[in-house]
């Protein structure tokens, strides 16, 4: 299997102007806990719904005046549509992480892979649970 057969596709990202209001919206219609930050036509970062929940509710940070910039992770974690399940899973392992951007060869944002895109679209349930069980060490 390839990044391109286990993605979800169509993702959409934000400005790093956009409030967290509109962040928790977008995430909230669209049933996903991660949106990647852009601006000049590149990824800058991304922003997930822990980063709102402990970088900004916990510490009382208004959500319509707090802009993506200020919580966001920098950089952004990505693999190719034709990298290998076996290597996605290997990055994420390393990188200790939930989700992989996937960019087509003009390094274009097609989709994003997740822990639960992976559960649910590879059938490999032993693969996914050393995955969660790697990624969830601290």
């Amino acid at each position: 299997m390839l990044a391109k057969d286990i993605m979800s596709k169509k993702p959409e990202f934000l400005p790093p102007t956009a409030t967290l209001k509109q962040a928790a919206d977008q995430m909230r219609t669209h049933d996903y806990g991660f949106i990647p930050v852009g601006e000049s036509d590149r990824l800058i970062g991304a922003v997930t719904d822990r980063d709102i929940t402990i970088k900004a509710v916990s510490e009382g940070k208004d959500p319509n005046k707090t802009t993506l910039r200020d919580v966001m992770s920098k950089g952004i974690h990505y693999c190719f549509e034709k990298d290998s399940l076996e290597k996605i899973v290997q990055q994420m392992e390393k990188l200790q992480i939930r989700r992989l951007v996937v960019l087509n060869e003009d390094k274009r944002m097609t989709g994003v892979i997740s822990l639960g895109d992976i559960a649910t679209k590879s059938k490999n349930a032993k693969l996914c649970s050393e995955l969660t069980d790697a990624v969830s060490q601290e």
